[in-house]
């Protein structure tokens, strides 16, 4: 799992132009929308292809990201538990 997570950060980095962060700037339970990193719905759009490209994860239910998308660590957990690559 510790592997996955900063395998995560690595890709959320990259797919949202985060260049002046690394892994070790983004804590593993810090919120990503609001407080924390602050991320957007564009962010999220980016996520979700993220998921999909890596991960071959599609979500059904938009509404379903505002769960998985709490946090790196959530995040992880769901990729953990739902990839098809």
């Amino acid at each position: 799992m510790e592997q996955l997570i900063l395998e995560l950060k690595e890709k959320l980095i990259e797919a949202l132009n985060l260049e002046e962060m690394t892994p070790d700037d983004i804590k593993t339970d810090e919120p990503l929308f609001g407080e924390g990193l602050g991320l957007d719905s564009i962010d999220a759009l980016e996520i979700i292809v993220l998921l999909e490209k890596n991960y071959g994860i599609k979500l059904a239910n938009p509404a379903e990201g505002k769960a998985i998308f709490t946090n790196v660590g959530s995040i992880a957990e769901y990729v953990y538990n739902h990839r098809t690559k």
